[in-house]
């Protein structure tokens, strides 16, 4: 499989900062000194009730290749604020930590650690752009497309949205990240070679206009690609023209050669009612197994529209509103220090805010997913690191809102969340298939989270709940630090 380091070198997509305070850190004394980092989320996109994770496979491959070239090293010597000792330090340097992750296409919730980095300062500061990146990108593409496909109801949908992405990768990397929220295939030829995405298209409006007429451009296309021949039927007029060019070309030139016409595609207009329209006359033709696409700016809102109004229609095309999330275009997963390392022990860390939901939960800590008796996910379950778990006695457990309740789960299972990814700056997790990503995403809605967390209007909120240790951790940070405001 292809990587984004085939031919260059993305090691120095990060922040400045990351350089200026590790050079700082290096010229302190404090590089190999231990720390560990979150990375979490505040908001669900579009108000859901979840999103879906991704971008892991790429975080792998740029720790993997995290370098500095010589190149590079010129680059930040021309800038004059980097000390020539940490500029050779970081010609030799390798990532040295361990990272914890959620496996990608967990199903996953604000607040919670999706990803941990424990590695001396220098290490974790350096990667903190790049995690972020593929992971806001993908999770946010992955999580939209989800929605889509959840309208959809069963009804295949592709991406088709690559010349409206942002930049080449936005369009490969999104098409991977549309594959895992549960897209059937993409129009990106790139996302196919590289990932082994199923690749689908038809013909543009130009291949049409390019004939004499739109029978001659149908025909054409027929003879050019009888196995899969789907005809765009909206150039010039739908009914009077597009369709019944369809069945002729279906008739006279396919099934003379044995073949069958493949699909219609219909990208304006009224979707609804041109459907209906178009299957009575594909149907009244005998072209009953001739499926309909229909694309034109379409998102789970249209979808779900289009579905009420009784359109007919097999497959989904959808473009910008897909790949770029237009809905909600921002992420906004965050890294944050948890914890630091104090003579050899590590000492919680907590960022207060005058802002709620901004203050981090301190610590290195465990998640786990909560379970009832008939395999339902009903929370998640923050601990303090090394917790033990007694499953078979009720567990008590902190409503962060909640507090002063008193709530037991009882006759639950814990299933932890996190795999260790990295040892030591080692890959020690066996990355798993695009396609068994995509089937986990499957297997946790249909079986796992609950229908009336997956509605896209007033999504039933899931829980993220703490042990008593983990709450009285942030309490205890919390009044400290408003002492130390007194």
């Amino acid at each position: 499989m292809s990587t984004q380091y085939d031919k260059r070198n993305i090691s120095m997509v990060m922040d400045m900062y990351e350089l200026t305070m590790s050079n700082g850190y290096f010229k302190e004394g404090l590089r190999d000194r231990p720390a560990a980092f979150d990375v979490f989320y505040r908001n669900n996109p579009d108000q859901a009730g979840f999103a879906i994770f991704a971008g892991l496979e790429q975080v792998v491959e740029y720790i993997q290749n995290l370098h500095f070239s010589e190149e590079d090293i010129a680059y930040l010597q021309s800038l004059k604020m980097y000390s020539e000792e940490f500029l050779d330090y970081l010609r030799n340097f390798k990532f040295r930590g361990d990272i914890y992750a959620m496996p990608e296409g967990t199903v996953m919730y604000p607040g919670e650690p999706i990803m941990t980095v424990v590695a001396p300062l220098i290490d974790a500061q350096l990667i903190e752009t790049a995690i972020l990146l593929e992971i806001n990108h993908q999770s946010l593409i992955a999580t939209k497309t989800n929605r889509i496909v959840r309208s959809a109801a069963g009804k295949p949908v592709s991406d088709f949205g690559a010349r409206r992405a942002h930049n080449v990768d936005a369009a490969v990397y999104g098409a991977r990240a549309a594959y895992i929220g549960g897209a059937a295939g993409t129009a990106t030829v790139l996302a196919g070679e590289m990932f082994g995405i199923p690749i689908t298209g038809t013909m543009a409006h130009s291949w049409v206009m390019s004939f004499e007429s739109e029978y001659e451009a149908f025909k054409a296309f027929a003879e050019n690609y009888p196995d899969s021949s789907s005809l765009l039927v909206d150039t010039y007029d739908v009914l009077r023209s597009g369709v019944p060019n369809a069945i002729r070309v279906a008739k006279e030139v396919l099934e003379p050669m044995g073949k069958r016409l493949r699909s219609i595609r219909l990208d304006s207009g009224d979707l609804a009612y041109l459907s209906k329209e178009a299957r009575k006359m594909l149907d009244e033709a005998g072209l009953q197994d001739c499926i309909i696409v229909a694309s034109n700016s379409l998102d789970e809102y249209t979808i779900r529209s289009l579905r009420v109004q009784g359109a007919v229609i097999d497959s989904y095309g959808v473009g910008e509103k897909l790949i770029t999330s237009s809905t909600q275009p921002v992420f906004g997963a965050v890294y944050k220090l948890a914890a630091i390392s104090e003579n050899g022990k590590f000492v919680p860390k907590i960022k207060v805010s005058e802002t709620a939901e901004k203050i981090t939960n301190p610590g290195i800590k465990e998640i786990y997913r909560v379970y009832d008796e008939n395999g339902k996910a009903v929370a998640d379950y923050l601990a303090v690191k090394g917790e033990q778990i007694d499953a078979s006695k009720p567990v008590r457990y902190v409503d962060p809102v909640q507090y002063w309740k008193n709530r037991c789960f009882v006759n639950c299972t814990f299933k932890p969340l996190q795999k260790q990814i990295f040892q030591n700056g080692e890959l020690v997790y066996e990355l798993p298939p695009l396609d068994e990503i995509r089937k986990y995403v499957r297997h946790q809605l249909d079986h796992e989270i609950w229908q009336e967390e997956q509605r896209f209007e007033n999504a039933h909120t899931h829980y993220l709940d703490m042990s008593p240790a983990m709450f009285e951790l942030k309490m205890g940070l919390l009044h400290e630090e408003n002492k130390q405001a007194d």
